[in-house]
């Protein structure tokens, strides 16, 4: 450096608003409270000196403006807020530089209203966010309370799992409300797990017992499979379903392997059966021929019967015979069993429908009381005549007419009486 500018920079301003530097090199920053000493720059001329102390200034008001920034962005908490504010403004509040000071305390100081109205949301947002996880988890306990009273075994460990899942994303709340909440749902959750495992260990109790039962039936429809007696052993198989339904599922690994063994056995009986019966069925067809022949003669017999072309006795010896012939002519095959009979009784009752009739109209007992009746009436009728005639006699027209309307009514009473009398006749 020349001695001319080492010259110019000596008579620089040693001083500025905000501070100076003494002759002795001492440097001053200027407060509300006075002057207070910074430092000392003896290695170079006042204005490098003020320089120095003036950037330390510029890096603690970047430090307030940076501090200002992440407070108003709500980035840090209000504790931490308050610890950074109050630990800034101790280094703005001592620090070695030279500037506003005062300002830039003031600064730090605005920042606290900032933070306290944070912080007043901030304990908002959380006396909500704990009601609405208070309000969760109590609807948490209350479905694992009903899914430790029900029997839903199949879903119900899935559910509580999911249920648990979803309490542990759940903000905590207070200690004891907490508390008492998850031991509702640890309980409900213990209390369930606790009946779920009785029910199974009662269902492979049920199903060891069923998987006994069912080789015991599988083992004897095995023996019966070669049977013969068609009848007696269909019976039972029918009662060897029966007792496999109440049985109850076995075991799964056995359970489909016992029931092919039991339906295989049935399968080969009742195809042996089936097998034996088309065999009678095609022996039989020539019988069915035969009956259809007797029921064409049979049938015939009933329309000469209703129309009164035949006698009752001629004809019910008739169909005598012909139901002698029937039996003779032995069984039928299975599918026109229903239809052949069917038929043969029909007519059966419509001669029988004829006899009934017949006696119906000649019953000794009916016509006596008929003719009792008309006698009964008969003598009605003349005592009526009588008191008739002489209520004429007397000139009483009222009790001429009311006579009049009796003698009337049993007049017909008494017509019908007759009638009946004579078709019993």
């Amino acid at each position: 450096m020349s001695s001319d500018k080492q010259s110019a920079d000596a008579a620089a301003p040693a001083e500025m608003p905000w501070g100076r530097v003494a002759e002795d090199g001492t440097v001053y920053v200027r407060t509300a409270d006075g002057e207070r000493s910074v430092g000392s720059y003896e290695a170079g001329t006042p204005a490098e000196a003020l320089e120095f102390f003036t950037k330390r200034f510029e890096e603690l008001e970047g430090k307030v403006h940076l501090l200002e920034q992440r407070v108003a962005s709500g980035r840090l908490a209000p504790e931490e807020a308050t610890s950074s504010i109050k630990a800034l403004r101790e280094q703005v509040v001592d620090a070695h530089a030279v500037g506003d000071l005062v300002s830039l305390a003031a600064r730090l100081d605005a920042l606290a209203p900032v933070v306290a109205v944070q912080r007043a949301a901030r304990k908002e947002e959380r006396a909500q966010r704990s009601a609405e996880s208070k309000a969760e988890k109590e609807k948490l306990v209350a479905e694992a309370e009903r899914l430790a009273e029900g029997t839903d075994w199949r879903n119900g460990a899935n559910r509580l799992r999911d249920l648990l899942a979803t309490w542990k994303e759940l903000p905590r709340l207070d200690r004891a409300t907490d508390d008492a909440l998850w031991r509702r749902f640890s309980t409900a959750r213990t209390t369930y797990t606790r009946h779920r495992k009785a029910h199974f260990a009662e269902e492979h109790e049920r199903r060891d017992a069923a998987r006994a039962i069912k080789e015991r039936l599988a083992a004897e429809a095995e023996a019966l499979s070669s049977s013969t007696e068609w009848g007696p052993t269909a019976g039972r198989y029918r009662d060897l379903m029966r007792e496999w339904k109440a049985a109850g599922p076995a075991p799964r690994e056995v359970d489909d392997k016992l029931w092919q063994r039991f339906r295989g056995a049935q399968d080969t009986f009742f195809g042996a059966r089936d097998a034996a019966n088309a065999a009678l069925d095609e022996e039989f067809a020539a019988n069915a021929e035969v009956k259809d022949a007797i029921l064409v003669e049979a049938e015939a017999l009933v329309p000469q019967l209703e129309s009164g072309g035949a006698d009752l006795e001629a004809t019910k010896k008739a169909f005598r015979d012909l139901a002698d012939r029937w039996d003779a002519a032995g069984k039928v095959p299975r599918d026109r069993m229903k239809e052949l009979e069917g038929r043969m009784r029909k007519v059966e009752q419509a001669i029988r429908a004829v006899e009934d009739e017949q006696w119906s109209r000649s019953d000794p007992e009916k016509s006596a009381r008929a003719d009792d009746m008309i006698g009964k009436l008969e003598a009605g009728i003349a005592e009526t005549q009588a008191r008739l005639d002489k209520a004429t006699a007397a000139g009483d027209a009222r009790r001429v007419k009311d006579l009049e309307s009796e003698l009337a009514k049993k007049q017909a009473f008494l017509d019908m009486a007759r009638k009946a009398a004579a078709d019993f006749g």
